[in-house]
């Protein structure tokens, strides 16, 4: 067994055997100088986003799993059970925190290093006394906000981009701590949370979080993830107005984003609308909406490319002009192409509007409007 290999395996808690098969899998990355591999998809039992950075190991976040009835999904998830916590689940993009060599790094849900986030969170939380007192957490959270370069989402009292704790887990194990510990020790450091809406009985949460789920809906904000107190167990629901959300910008970029992508949207709104007994009216209303978001989108990204116009993803960052830089240099390294809409100062900061191309889309919207077939 190579050097490589004897560093990491038993950090992992798998055999050799199972990390020569694992080995193939990790993509090799460099981030200022220190080189470190990833795995970008979860593989032989080990969760997607792993890392191995400098002889140390970052877990991945585990998938939570979603259920698309809530009076059954939530006793069967949480049977072993008396009761659960109910966070919101905001709309943003993943990372976790770990400190590494006396430096806080933030990677991706894919395991990459992510340059912007890395400088961002120096400027939007404290994590040094966190780390001094436990340097083996991962700090879990998520990064919110208009100015977002992944996921961008208003939030009320979020003017450019935010950070929210939502989980903190041992780096090397995975391990989580119980909710309530977490919660209290985020708290002393002064790290801000996702929102608890309580803590509740497994029998009573179906009816609870319906509640929320509808309050969240008319918010049009994302849903709620359901943890059991040792934070072992995890469920998520979402609201229909962050499917419409979806499925519009899925439908703005529809050559871009797969027909696995609406499915799943689409299957969620088939049975809330049967567990919430919908009347015929109230279900004609939903599926007129999903409507509108899917076709009218659609109809904007053709009008616009009939135009001669192009589309893309278009962002706002707010930061330096060097974090602003290693972002740039970050996205262009994946491959993507940037198209800069706006480049400005203002308040000390460097203000950039940026657009990723999304050739799929505007290529093969091109060529069907100048009268290519379609193969079916």
């Amino acid at each position: 067994m190579d050097e490589f290999a004897s560093q990491y395996h038993r950090a992992l808690g798998i055999g050799e055997a199972a990390f020569e098969g694992l080995e193939p899998h990790l993509e090799r990355r460099n981030y200022d100088g220190c080189e470190y591999r990833h795995l970008p998809d979860a593989r032989r039992g080990i969760e997607r986003g792993t890392v191995l950075i400098d002889g140390e190991v970052v877990r991945g976040f585990p998938k939570v799993p979603r259920t698309l009835v809530l009076s059954t999904g939530v006793p069967t998830q949480f049977d072993e059970y008396g009761r659960i916590a109910v966070e919101e689940k905001l709309n943003g993009y993943n990372v976790r925190v770990a400190r590494i060599d006396g430096d806080a790094l933030a990677f991706s849900r894919s395991g990459m290093v992510c340059p912007f986030t890395t400088r961002m969170l120096d400027r939007l939380v404290d994590l040094a006394e966190l780390f001094d007192s436990y340097p083996m957490a991962m700090v879990c959270g998520e990064m919110i906000g208009p100015e977002n370069p992944y996921t961008a989402h208003d939030y009320p009292g979020v003017d450019s981009i935010a950070f929210r704790a939502f989980d903190w887990r041992d780096r090397e194990t995975g391990d989580p701590l119980p909710v309530q510990e977490r919660r209290a020790r985020y708290e002393r450091f002064e790290i801000p949370q996702t929102p608890l809406f309580e803590f509740v009985a497994v029998d009573d949460a179906p009816e609870t979080v319906d509640a929320c789920i509808r309050d969240l809906d008319a918010q049009h904000r994302e849903g709620v993830v359901m943890k059991s107190p040792d934070g072992r167990t995890q469920l998520k629901y979402t609201t229909s107005a962050s499917t419409k959300s979806d499925l519009a910008y899925a439908f703005s970029l529809p050559f871009d984003y797969g027909r696995p992508f609406m499915f799943r949207r689409l299957i969620r709104e088939g049975f809330q609308t049967v567990e919430w007994d919908e009347s015929d009216e109230a279900a004609r209303q939903r599926a007129h909406e999903l409507g509108e978001a899917i076709l009218l989108s659609m109809r904007e990204t053709i009008t616009t490319i009939d135009a001669g116009g192009t589309v893309g993803e278009r962002h706002t960052v707010r930061a330096s002009t060097e974090t602003i830089d290693v972002l740039l240099t970050h996205l262009r390294g994946q491959g993507l192409e940037i198209d800069i809409e706006d480049d400005r100062r203002e308040d000390g900061d460097r203000v950039l509007t940026f657009r990723k191309r999304t050739p799929a889309t505007n290529d093969t919207t091109r060529n069907y409007l100048e009268g290519h077939a379609v193969t079916e």
